[in-house]
């Protein structure tokens, strides 16, 4: 009941408005045109599911690798056994050189195997529940709506009209490299292409040495429904990609994990978007029986609805701070406190320095006089 004044609605797609998002020609001018924004960009941003498919998703592309079944065995050793003051270790055989006498086959051996040696056998790839993979997608393209969320991750749309960006589906035909730089020029979207183009630089590491020796940014994401040219006009650009809306990839929307990839969407792929994932009332029709996830709390204002006059009313008020007990102290030991609790006692203790002193310096003028006295004598 405290609640219900805070709920937006009984429909979870009725939760927020999902505005008009104006169309763009290939000269980067807005049309009159306007799309419906899809359900599927208010889903819940949600970036634990995210990482978490992202990470075992890019473990599928790996290749198996081990070492050697024979490396560090390829010599024949065998210990000295005990009684001769060294360790049990095998031991080259032989004499006349060097190596003979030397451990070998242990971890902990110069030329010998490694601890564990590691085996094409490990469980490479890993399986992702269908579920878990579509919730991710969706979070991945609500973050991808989010201005907030693509300025974090580094992309430069400081320029561009609006986020999401969308254009006609006229660029699905342009097929030269140039038209496609100008067309991002148009809608001010080639800062963020200029951004990876500089950003190019030689990996740290030995990967340089394993055919990945160059690593950039990653730029626009290009989302197109029908390729009549598009992917040959705009693959050669630096850090731009391109995707069917049909086979869009989180490891292409969620570079690393992290939510909020620049995505350029022409108009059919846009429209698309409801159908692919449903909305909260209609069911998707690409997908058997599939709704976009709700979230789990219709508002998640949570500041707002603690500092509610609901709430406060009837939460315990808040308890005074906990004093603490002062600690006794002997004024004839403290000085402080003895201030406190007699501001003459400064003057007094002043004056009895003041006249130690004085009888210090009177003492010492005697002893000085009677030495004198006693050396003229001598």
């Amino acid at each position: 009941a405290i609640l219900e004044k805070f709920r937006l609605g009984q429909n979870i797609s009725t939760m927020a408005a999902r505005p008009l998002i104006t169309v763009y020609n290939e000269q980067g001018e807005a049309t009159s045109n306007t799309v419906t924004l899809p359900a599927v960009f208010k889903a819940p941003i949600r970036p634990d599911v995210v990482n978490f498919v992202h990470t075992n998703m890019a473990k599928n592309k790996r290749q198996p690798y081990a070492v050697s079944s024979k490396a560090g065995h390829q010599t024949s050793a065998e210990s000295w056994g005990t009684g001769r003051a060294v360790a049990r270790i095998p031991r080259v055989r032989g004499g006349g050189t060097h190596r003979s006498g030397q451990g070998a086959y242990g971890n902990m051996c110069r030329g010998g195997r490694m601890f564990a040696p590691t085996k094409t056998w490990r469980k490479w790839h890993r399986k992702i529940n269908v579920n878990q993979k579509r919730y991710a997608m969706c979070s991945a393209l609500a973050g991808s709506a989010l201005p907030a969320l693509v300025m974090a991750r580094g992309h430069r749309i400081e320029k561009i009209p609006e986020v999401p960006l969308v254009v006609a589906n006229g660029i699905e035909s342009v097929q030269k490299t140039s038209n496609a730089v100008k067309l991002l020029k148009d809608l001010n979207a080639y800062d963020d292409v200029e951004r990876c183009k500089n950003s190019k630089k030689i990996r740290a590491g030995k990967g340089k040495m394993r055919n990945r020796r160059y690593v950039q940014r990653k730029g626009p994401l290009i989302i197109y429904n029908e390729d009549h040219g598009i992917r040959q006009a705009f693959r050669n650009l630096p850090g731009v990609e391109l995707l069917n809306v049909d086979r869009m990839n989180l490891l292409n929307l969620c570079p690393g994990g992290h939510l909020g990839r620049f995505c350029i969407w022409t108009q059919g792929a846009f429209e698309k978007l409801d159908g692919l994932y449903g909305t909260w009332r209609k069911a998707s029709t690409e997908k058997s029986s599939y709704n976009l996830p709700k979230p789990m709390m219709k508002n998640s204002d949570l500041a707002r609805l603690i500092n509610s006059e609901e709430i406060q009313k009837v939460v315990r008020p808040t308890k005074p701070a906990p004093q603490r007990a002062h600690i006794k102290k002997n004024p004839l030991k403290n000085l402080g406190v003895m201030l406190k609790l007699n501001p003459h006692a400064k003057s007094t203790k002043r004056a009895a320095i003041l006249a130690q002193e004085r009888s210090k310096a009177a003492r010492s003028n005697v002893v000085d006089k009677k030495r004198k006295a006693a050396g003229k004598k001598q």
